[in-house]
């Protein structure tokens, strides 16, 4: 981390906060023409497309909260697996192995044979385009073709590769070059220098495909992604290719509309979407926490304490979360009080690793956008693991998701692998009130750490009052599996905290590579009018206002 910190951005009509600076200029110009909060959002989302495409993309999921000026309204834009993808498909093409369980699969399966990462069989409908056409249709205020305009313009006419943008493509081209098959193809003629290197820092990169296919989503309002051309060259190249993704799965795509599901922490609400997303092991941590004065501990053992909520919070999530249309997912009893008094009481003085409890049953990226009549928007969307499946169809400049990796292959698991059937989803968007009044919309992307990164940036601003900038800059920690726990150089400075968490059965490991710790933005409402905003130091992305 910089020892030179950046300052937060105080601005009194509107702000945006995004990991690429382009598209948080982009949102910029939109709310300096007369458009919403969401028209903001939504031309930075657009244009993250082009500008960071390893980490979302055209063929990726949205998901997002608005705050209306009155109320939240929750966005779940996730797509649903192919009507031809079964458990016994995923088995016969892997050998009845199914694939190896690492770390890229974010948790979502303890043991056993895991689904494949790359390829057809993790495909799943893309549902940003219809996401980015169903906000605009509630929220919106321009037209939504001219929300297109950066996007179409740095993709048809190119732009310079960000820093943090580029070293992630490159460790994604040495990806690619291990993987065989037709289907691969097209990703090397689109996303590679002279077929052999991804771009460099500040050297130009253009993708004139994408141009033409954001235009013609901007012009049918995405229904040609769905019924049109567009979804015919998708789906004749799924099947020449081995991909079971059909013209009727893209057509009978629909975006839902949920309520945002909260936990109460000190006087605040934490807000999350429901299952099928992860956000619920955000808020079972923060309701575990919520029961502990947290302020009057030492570093170390509040650090304990964390780490161990998140536990127990990843344990329920991973053992419950499922698509609701399908499955009966216990939301409402796993964040009561009484559970979480539970849980709580689970939490020793040495690290465990603790299994699913028993509730009475009954690359990614984040931007937020606020605007001067005070409509707040949190939304996240993405390819899943970088540059997702790695299949692009031909002519069309944009790589396809591969969130079906998220399923479960334990045909007893709730979220085991099925037809028409949404994901374990990593990606989460959040947001903050008082007493229900307006904090503002915050998030952290990063698969595993997004949970991990919402109880951190939360605990941060309502324990110690740290503005999102000081939030966003302090060092962080992550958990993945088992007892191992990064933490960031400084996490806990000075004195022998670190040997404390140790002494704690913490398995813990300094880890200056700061991709390991999620990227995130935070924009809160100021009591006088106006907002602050904050962006990831991590990232190569920033905060404006006017």
């Amino acid at each position: 981390m910089s020892p030179h910190p950046r300052q937060p951005v105080y601005a009194p009509n509107g702000a945006v906060a995004t990991s690429q600076p382009l598209a948080a200029a982009a949102g910029l110009a939109v709310l300096r023409r007369g458009g919403s909060a969401v028209d903001a959002a939504l031309a930075t989302a657009i244009t993250l497309t082009v500008v960071q495409p390893g980490s979302n993309d055209i063929g990726g999921d949205l998901f997002a909260i608005v705050w209306d000026g009155h109320r939240l309204h929750g966005l779940n834009g996730s797509g649903r697996s192919p009507a031809g993808l079964t458990r016994e498909v995923v088995l016969a093409a892997t050998g009845g192995r199914g694939a190896e369980p690492t770390a890229a699969h974010g948790g979502a399966q303890a043991v056993g044979p895991a689904m494949p990462a790359r390829g057809w069989l993790p495909v799943t409908v893309p549902g940003a385009p219809a996401g980015w056409r169903d906000l605009h249709e509630r929220f919106g205020r321009l037209p939504f073709a001219d929300l297109f305009a950066d996007g179409v313009g740095y993709a048809e006419h190119g732009f310079p590769v960000s820093l943090r943008v580029a070293a992630s493509w490159d460790r994604s081209v040495q990806v690619h070059a291990e993987l065989v098959g037709e289907e691969y193809a097209e990703w090397g003629r689109v996303f590679t220098v002279d077929g052999g290197r991804a771009p460099r820092a500040g050297e130009r990169w253009r993708n004139p495909d994408a141009a033409a296919t954001l235009r013609r989503i901007a012009a049918t309002g995405a229904v040609d992604f769905y019924t049109g051309q567009l979804a015919g060259t998708l789906a004749e190249h799924a099947a020449r290719t081995g991909g079971v993704l059909g013209g009727d799965d893209l057509a009978a795509h629909r975006s839902t509309w949920v309520d945002p599901v909260r936990a109460g922490y000190r006087g605040h609400e934490v807000w999350e979407l429901p299952p099928n997303g992860q956000g619920v092991a955000a808020l079972l941590a923060l309701n575990i926490l919520d029961g502990v004065e947290l302020a009057a501990l030492d570093p170390a053992e509040r650090l304990h304490w964390q780490i161990e909520a998140v536990k127990l919070g990843f344990a329920d999530a991973h053992a419950y979360v499922a698509d609701p249309d399908r499955v009966a997912v216990p939301t409402t009893e796993l964040l009561t009080p009484e559970y979480a008094a539970v849980r709580r009481a689970r939490v020793t003085d040495t690290a465990g690793t603790p299994a699913p409890g028993d509730p009475a049953r009954g690359g990614t990226v984040y931007l937020c956008a606020a605007d001067a009549d005070g409509m707040m928007v949190s939304l996240i969307q993405s390819n899943y693991l970088g540059f997702g499946s790695y299949v692009v169809p031909p002519g069309l400049g944009f790589g396809l998701q591969n969130r079906g990796a998220g399923f479960s292959l334990d045909p007893a698991h709730p979220n085991v692998v099925a037809p028409g059937k949404r994901p374990f989803h990593t990606i989460i968007p959040g947001f903050l009130t008082r007493g229900g009044e307006p904090v503002g919309p915050f998030g952290v992307m990063g698969g595993h750490m997004q949970p991990q990164g919402h109880v951190q940036v939360v605990s941060a601003t309502v324990d110690d009052a740290l503005d999102p900038q000081a939030a966003l800059d302090r060092p962080r920690w992550y958990w993945h599996a088992g007892r191992a726990v990064l933490v960031e150089p400084g996490l806990v400075a000075g004195g022998d905290g670190i040997e404390r968490l140790r002494a704690r059965g913490h398995e813990i490991t300094v880890e200056a590579d700061p991709s390991a710790f999620g990227y995130g933005q935070a924009i809160w409402r100021l009591p006088g009018g106006g907002y602050v905003a904050g962006s990831e130091p991590r990232a190569d992305g920033c905060a404006v206002g006017h």
